[in-house]
């Protein structure tokens, strides 16, 4: 069902040039890692292709809820070893956005490395539960922790890009929850340009799920610019060694992506199943895959009871693995591609993919409206950040959408249909039509 209020623009909200002068004035800037952009299906930074080289770094995994991008000591003693690897980009999934982040910031970017950023914390994300819990979580309370993680870093020039989610579909079952992961991406774009920050790319990690991970592409990519993702990543733990461009099935990927039209690189990869040569590098960085593929990062960083660690970290200090220097030969033999990799400059967006029960059950291209409590945000900015110290969560907290908005037009009207930086405040329930084992049922 569509709502029908009146529109709320989001350009209006704050002048332009007022908001980019004061984002302007509160950059920090740093000569070896100017921003990056998107242009076509491939990053660039100062006209030349940037491709991401880099590893997913959490210190104590997921068990460990703690920002090492606020540990101003650890970060110091980890750049060297990001040096010795010679990678260009770390990923790190949580943060304190309450948090002092400017040595490390800094620390990484003397070092010539940028910041890849999930938004969410495991207390405030969407929670795919079901879908009364995705449609509640969905709320102004979750979406003031978002903004604000995007304030702490809109400012440093090596903020690569934001995640907006990571691996929320994760089955066969839970693909219902899509149109809010794209609720989210939509939010935040539309948050960093009524904020006057620069054009910092936004979208999402998918899981290694087969059946649904390229529908999932499709449909980050389709509709109008305001609600497109600026880039696709997936995690991939297909090869696993020994094996080649083929035996992994990558060549495969390859042509059934071959006409994407946004940056897509791997959020994760890296499989452990045997000893660990990372002869995937040297395939990700050839012309076999950079006119589709912008890089990827390596899963992970230490030690943790999963063993994919490319070090040991204790009391004493960091002690390299072997998976440290096979990954360091492979990235020292294979280095950042010259030239613009055969990328696409001017690609179409993708066609929003028809629901195919049980894998893809998003039915129509309609998303959730931006809950009413959260539009001020827009205007006012989000205050400041609530850190880590609260784990109650976001979950069940707040206000949810109450509407719909439309995914595909760029025309506003009293359909509700919303152009691109603006916002609906809808007037009824949230109807989002999905199929479920074939059957449409209205939430």
């Amino acid at each position: 069902m569509k709502a029908s209020a009146a529109l709320l623009l989001a350009s209006s909200l704050i002048p332009t040039t007022f908001a980019s002068s004061l984002a302007r004035r509160a950059a920090v800037s740093n000569a070896n890692t100017p921003p990056v952009t998107v242009k076509g299906n491939a990053f660039f930074a100062n006209n030349q292709r940037f491709y991401v080289r880099g590893v997913d770094y959490q210190p104590g995994g997921s068990s460990l809820l703690a920002d090492p991008i606020a540990d101003a000591a650890a970060c110091a003693r980890d750049v060297q070893y990001f040096q010795q690897l010679g990678i260009n980009t770390v990923r790190v999934y949580t943060v304190d956005n309450s948090a002092n982040h400017y040595a490390c910031m800094k620390a990484l970017a003397d070092a010539g490395i940028y910041l890849a950023l999930d938004v969410n914390t495991p207390a405030y994300s969407l929670n795919r539960a079901d879908n009364a819990s995705i449609i509640r979580s969905y709320n102004d309370v979750y979406l003031q922790f978002v903004f604000a993680t995007i304030d702490a870093f809109a400012k440093y020039d090596n903020t690569l890009l934001f995640f907006s989610a990571n691996e929320v579909i994760n089955d066969n079952a839970t693909s219902f929850a899509a149109p809010y992961v794209k609720a989210v991406t939509r939010d935040m774009k539309a948050y960093i340009k009524a904020r006057g920050y620069r054009s910092i790319p936004v979208g999402y990690s998918a899981a290694d799920v087969s059946e649904n991970r390229f529908q999932m592409a499709e449909y980050m990519n389709c509709g109008s610019d305001d609600v497109r993702s600026d880039f696709f990543a997936f995690n991939d733990y297909s090869w696993c060694d020994p094996s080649s461009f083929t035996t992994s099935g990558w060549d495969k990927k390859v042509q059934q992506f071959s006409t994407y039209s946004i940056p897509l690189f791997l959020s994760e990869f890296g499989c452990n199943t045997n000893a660990r040569d990372f002869g995937e590098v040297a395939a990700l960085y050839s012309s076999s895959m950079t006119a589709v593929y912008s890089g990827g990062l390596v899963y992970e960083w230490s030690q943790e009871a999963n063993k994919y660690g490319l070090v040991v970290i204790n009391s004493t200090g960091v002690s390299p693995l072997p998976d440290f220097n096979a990954l360091q030969t492979q990235l020292k033999n294979n280095p950042i591609p010259t030239g613009d990799g055969g990328y696409n400059a001017n690609g179409a967006p993708s066609k929003c993919p028809a629901a195919a029960p049980p894998a893809w059950v998003v039915v129509g291209t309609d998303l959730p409206a931006m809950p009413a409590n959260a539009q001020k945000y827009l205007q006012q900015g989000a205050g400041p950040g609530i850190g880590l110290s609260d784990t109650t969560g976001s979950q069940n907290a707040g206000t949810a959408s109450t509407g719909t908005v439309s995914g595909t037009s760029g025309t506003s009207g009293s359909t509700g249909k919303k152009s691109a930086g603006t916002y609906l405040q809808p007037s009824v329930s949230l109807a989002l039509a999905i199929a479920v084992g074939g059957v449409l049922a209205s939430l």
